[in-house]
């Protein structure tokens, strides 16, 4: 599990995908869900090593790689 200590740090998700450690936000509300339907969770954002879309993921799900 990552935490804020570990952003800009180079990391592996459950997939197999490597990236950089953005940020890790507790208590995220996505916006893209309804207001009414949106759960709290936490979520760690990474981004491609070389640029490219950051992906969100459970900070559970992410280790150092």
């Amino acid at each position: 599990m990552v935490t804020s200590d570990d952003i800009g740090k180079r990391v592996q998700d459950d997939a197999g995908r490597v990236g950089i450690l953005c940020d890790v936000i507790e208590g995220h509300q996505d916006p893209t869900v309804r207001p009414d339907g949106r759960p709290v969770q936490a979520v760690a954002f990474l981004r491609p090593v070389g640029g490219g879309c950051e992906w969100l993921v459970p900070p559970g799900a992410v280790c150092l790689a």
